[in-house]
């Protein structure tokens, strides 16, 4: 029954998200990481990580035909994602909330992401709409946001609470929105960039809903193509004065390391070797 709605969905609006929990080399959905190489993450002990592949259907001459937004690493642990890996695109396009959840990640054998109804089964290994209600602390933070798409398609796939975590209201609407603007500028003269955006989960502070960790960190690498060379760049805020630092990325991958209590994370552990006579100031490993 609920295959036939979203199906029936599908066809009135011409479009709908749905997202695939896949195997850890992310084959599916690998041309979202430089290289087709995702990140070299090893989560901490007793931390359970899903890889999900986000996709649209899309009718075209009348038929659904699957396209892949993005790739993200949900932690069902922490209950939100580590990290959401894409590439950029610009101009955007106007926002719209329509959050889902992913069924997959409870059981469900429906493969479609939607939202969540009178389910009570989802929930256990994901967030979902009523963690964030009653709250003024906490914004749904977007990893993949939407002045990074520039089509509707890409836009209403970011809306899915895979690709969102808890993220302090100030910060958000401020110090990490003025980030993303500026990233958009630094990134548009680029051939083509690749970008991975993540969060670090705070372990002393209360759950969302005593169920949901919040961010301490949010963090984002890109990798920009531009004359023949891939240049880097990382970031991660707040620091201790609300801000968004920038780092290059072996800085950002060092601080990763101390934040996840983890080793080598690696975020572009494939960069293509520049010409001989190029001399990168800041790479992108």
């Amino acid at each position: 029954m609920r295959h036939l709605v979203f199906l029936l969905l599908l066809f009135s609006v011409c479009f709908f998200t749905l997202s695939e929990v896949v195997d850890n080399n992310f084959s599916k959905c690998n041309e979202f990481f430089l290289n087709n190489a995702p990140p070299d993450f090893t989560p901490p002990a007793s931390v359970s990580v899903k890889p999900i592949c986000q996709c649209v259907w899309v009718e075209e001459n009348k038929k659904p035909q699957k396209k892949y937004m993005y790739a993200t690493l949900y932690s069902t642990t922490w209950k939100i994602p580590v990290y959401s890996a894409y590439v950029f695109a610009s101009p955007n396009v106007m926002r719209q909330d329509l959050w889902y959840i992913e069924p997959q990640l409870d059981g469900d054998s429906e493969p479609c992401m939607g939202p969540q109804g009178s389910d009570d089964n989802i929930g256990p290994n994901q967030a979902v709409n009523d963690d964030y209600k009653n709250n003024k602390k906490y914004n749904k933070g977007h990893l993949y946001p939407v002045l990074h798409t520039n089509n509707r398609h890409s836009m209403l796939a970011t809306s899915t609470l895979t690709n969102a975590a808890p993220q302090d209201s100030t910060f958000n609407k401020n110090a990490w929105l003025g980030h993303e603007r500026s990233v958009t500028e630094d990134l548009k003269s680029c051939v083509k960039a690749y970008v991975v955006t993540g969060v670090v989960p705070d372990m002393n502070a209360p759950k969302l809903n005593n169920r949901v960790y919040v961010s301490k960190y949010y963090w984002r690498a890109t990798c920009c193509l531009k004359n023949n060379q891939y240049i880097g760049k990382g970031y991660y805020g707040p620091d201790n004065n609300g801000k968004v630092q920038e780092l290059k990325i072996k800085e950002l991958q060092d601080k990763l390391n101390g934040f996840y209590q983890i080793q080598n994370f690696e975020v572009f552990p494939s960069v293509p070797k520049p010409p001989k006579q190029a001399k990168i100031d800041s790479p992108c490993n």
